[in-house]
Order: C-alpha cells, then sequence, then structure tokens
C-alpha cells in the first residue's frame, strides 16, 4: 500500500520513521531513503543501528531547495537520480517489503528528481510493499492512487518567530 505524509507542519519525516521502526520491530525489512536531510539528522544514527533497516541518503550537505541556484540543483539532481536508481534496484532485488522516499515531494516539485520514474515505481512496485513518501505538495496523481494520505497542517511554530531549528527537535 502506498502512504503519504505532507503538508506544512511538523512531523512528516518523524511520522515515517515511526512506521519504519514499527516495520523493523515487526520483522519487516525496510529501506528508508532521505532525499534532503543533512547528516546531522539525529535519526540517521538510531536508523542506522536498527535491525532491519537500510539507510539511504545524500552524501552532501545541501541547503533548502529554495535557496539553491540553478548549478545546485542540477548537482541534487544527478545525486538523487542515483540515490533513487540505486534504492529502486535495492528494494526490488532485495525484497524489501517497505520502502521509505522521504522528502521526496521536495525533489520532484524542485525538478531535481523525475516525477514520472517515481510514479513509474510506485505503481509498478510489487503489491505486497509498502510505499511511503513525505514532503510538501504531492503531485495530483500520488494522492490519486495512494491509500493513506495524511496532511500535517502547521498552526504555530518558532520559525514564525524567527527560531532556528534545534537539534533533536527539528533535526
Amino acid at each position: 500500500m502506498k502512504h503519504i505524509y505532507y503538508g506544512d507542519g511538523k512531523g512528516k519525516t518523524t511520522a515515517a520513521i515511526g512506521l519504519a521502526v514499527r516495520a523493523a520491530g515487526s520483522k519487516m525489512k525496510v529501506l528508508f531513503v532521505q532525499f534532503l536531510k543533512t547528516e546531522f539528522s539525529g535519526e540517521r544514527h538510531i536508523l542506522s543501528h536498527t535491525e532491519n533497516v537500510t539507510l539511504t541518503f545524500c552524501p552532501l550537505e545541501l541547503k533548502f531547495t529554495f535557496e539553491m541556484d540553478d548549478k545546485e540543483k542540477a548537482q541534487a539532481a544527478k545525486i538523487f537520480k542515483g540515490i533513487f536508481d540505486s534504492a529502486v534496484t535495492t528494494a526490488l532485488t532485495e525484497k524489501y517489503d517497505m520502502v521509505v522516499l522521504d522528502e521526496v515531494f521536495e525533489a520532484i516539485n524542485a525538478h531535481m528528481l523525475s516525477e514520472s520514474e517515481v510514479y513509474e515505481f510506485i505503481t509498478n512496485a510489487p503489491s505486497s510493499m509498502e510505499i511511503v513518501m513525505t514532503g510538501h505538495n504531492p503531485p495530483k496523481k500520488f494522492m490519486d492512487c495512494a491509500d493513506y494520505i495524511t496532511e500535517f497542517k502547521k498552526i504555530k511554530h518558532p520559525y514564525d518567530k524567527g527560531i532556528t531549528g534545534r537539534i533533536g527537535i527539528e533535526f
């Protein structure tokens, strides 16, 4: 089944991590793919040491997509294509039960990952595979084919007061 966690509220990645940990604890094989998180995201340490979870992430420290220039986006696009292609091959050949594509909609919306290639994967994946996608503004066709959709809506956030993200809380 396909899961979408989206919106401008805090907690999309956290929800995906919770689901991945639950699955891994039930002996399911989980591939957790992070497109835009930095190496300083606190969840990496735990996920990389969790039995039944394989973590894949971008090897470079990247800016937020809205801060990137065209050259930086092109560089990120090459990296993301490699990460995605490798993840698809790994997920299918090693028969993963769950694949998490964290921040996939950010990468798609910033034109740094092919919407059609991601859609082809999620619609042709084995029906036994759970696919979890996170980010802002999922394309309509992804929403149409999802089995679970949860919207995270920001009501109030410290960012609104100029308070930056805190280690262990926002990342």
